[in-house]
């Protein structure tokens, strides 16, 4: 059993105004406020419930990846699952369902934590500040899910969005986000522990490396490089020495794990509630069509690598074999079988596919209980180097952080400066991180997606439109992004 097991324990606050249609007939959510939040355990319970709606960022991460240069749609047809279809093709509206499932889903994580800090005052105990610093922390994750999709956005701090507060809520320009998000963190930085005795709980240096990467989306460099540094050199993380078991079930929650999504096997599920897994959905979706054969179970065959992504590895490099799966050549080795499904590439993401052996309890293809690596101890090697470089710090000591993550793979150091070491790191963090969703706001934010990503429009598809029956169930008060 994982050791944060994320379940949803009450139904102790609304997700957002926006997460039902038929809002009208819900019953208010403040009847039982005066019995809550009187003992440590309220607190707790509540914020439990606020690490809940990490689970659903599954569909972040797929579609981090497929809106990329890095893989394709896949699934079984040009019409499975129209939404990442639409994604991947750049064509994507406002009506596109798995983007509402993000703004639902990610707005829900928001006001469950925010669910506690607007009772923050309520009652003391003696480990307060840590829970005040976790629920800062969700907070905090799930505002920077939201504005890398979407950009500016409805704006709340300390209480919930009740129904009926969209009308008066407007969207707030990402720069205020930002400001709250760095202050959530600080906090977070500042009352946490960089060891706690549950895995899977937030951790000093999880607030750590958020915040560098807030500071780096808005090519705040120097504020980057400071706290990424401090976590490089005092933190307790590093690389663990074999990659090729960075991935696997049996070693999770690692010393190169910053922060790591926790999931588990032993609860069912199924497609009418996809947010209610406590597997990892996309693990399922990104597996093998039709799969017989050894180490590996069936999936859906979406989020295939490109043979370009395949490419970008040097020869030699230790990482292509564990991020990517040649199905044909395993074949071949194994005697396995497979089918093939829409824009079959014969890769698949090997970091993130079912394993055989889990219990897969319900509908297997929803349930596997692979952990997400949100940020590794790699990444904040590789951002700070980014920072340092680009930020014109200090290029040599960008190089020991990137030559450090090329060590471990077993490829040579690198001595390049200036804009080529900014493409050397560009390179790095696409193979060292492919198949974790990055690639494409790393793209965005750098402002090469346009060159890299087929279809992609500058001025509209740096950011995703805001679904439309949430602009209406708002009384039409916000704008749409700009070209949707």
């Amino acid at each position: 059993m994982k050791s944060i097991k994320i379940q949803f324990l009450f139904a102790l606050l609304v997700l957002a105004a926006s997460c039902s249609d038929d809002f009208v007939d819900v019953d208010s959510q403040d009847a039982n406020s005066e019995d809550f939040f009187n003992s440590e355990a309220d607190y707790q319970n509540a914020l439990i419930a606020a690490y809940d709606p990490l689970q659903s960022t599954y569909i972040n991460v797929m579609l981090g990846e497929i809106a990329s240069d890095n893989t394709l749609a896949g699934g079984e047809s040009a019409i499975d699952v129209p939404g990442i279809q639409e994604i991947d093709d750049m064509i994507h509206t406002p009506v596109n369902a798995n983007l509402r499932d993000i703004w639902n889903w990610t707005y829900g994580g928001v006001n469950r934590a925010n669910y506690i800090m607007e009772f923050q005052d309520k009652t003391d105990f003696p480990n307060k500040n840590s829970v005040l610093a976790q629920a800062r922390f969700l907070r905090a994750y799930y505002y920077f899910e939201l504005v890398k999709w979407f950009g500016d956005i409805p704006f709340v701090v300390d209480r919930r969005i009740q129904f009926g507060d969209q009308f008066n809520i407007p969207r707030t320009p990402k720069a205020e986000v930002y400001e709250q998000i760095e202050d959530d963190l600080v906090f977070a930085v500042a009352n946490l522990p960089y060891i706690q005795a549950q895995k899977g709980r937030i951790t000093k240096g999880a607030a750590q490396a958020l915040l560098g990467k807030a500071y780096l989306f808005q090519n705040k460099f120097t504020e980057a490089s400071n706290v990424l540094e401090d976590l490089i050199n005092n933190g307790p993380h590093d690389l663990i020495s074999d990659y090729s078991t960075l991935f696997e079930n049996d070693n999770e929650n690692t010393i190169e794990s910053v922060f790591e999504i926790q999931y588990t096997d032993q609860e069912g599920a199924g497609f009418g509630c996809l947010q209610c897994s406590e597997g990892n959905v996309a693990v399922g979706f990104n597996g093998i069509r039709n799969y017989t054969g050894p180490l590996f179970d069936s999936g859906f065959s979406f989020n295939v690598p490109t043979q370009e992504v395949v490419d970008e590895f040097e020869p030699g490099d230790l990482r292509k074999d564990t991020a990517i799966l040649d199905i044909e050549a395993w074949a071949q080795a194994t005697g396995a079988t497979y089918g093939t499904g829409f824009e079959h590439t014969g890769f698949f993401n090997r970091k993130y596919i079912a394993r055989q052996g889990d219990l897969n309890t319900g509908d297997a293809n929803l349930t596997n209980p692979n952990n997400y690596r949100a940020i590794r101890f790699a990444d904040v090697l590789l951002m700070a180097a980014e920072a340092l470089n680009r930020g014109g710090i200090d290029d040599s000591r960008a190089l020991v952080h990137l030559n450090r993550v090329r060590t471990r793979a077993g490829l040579a150091d690198v001595a390049v400066t200036g804009s080529e070491l900014t493409t050397a790191i560009s390179h790095e963090r696409r193979v060292e991180l492919v198949g974790e969703g990055h690639r494409f706001f790393d793209l965005v934010r750098t402002g090469n997606a346009a060159s890299e990503i087929e279809g992609f429009q500058v001025g509209k598809h740096e950011i995703f439109p805001i679904p439309s029956i949430e602009i209406q169930l708002a009384g039409n008060q916000w704008e749409q992004n700009p070209g949707y």
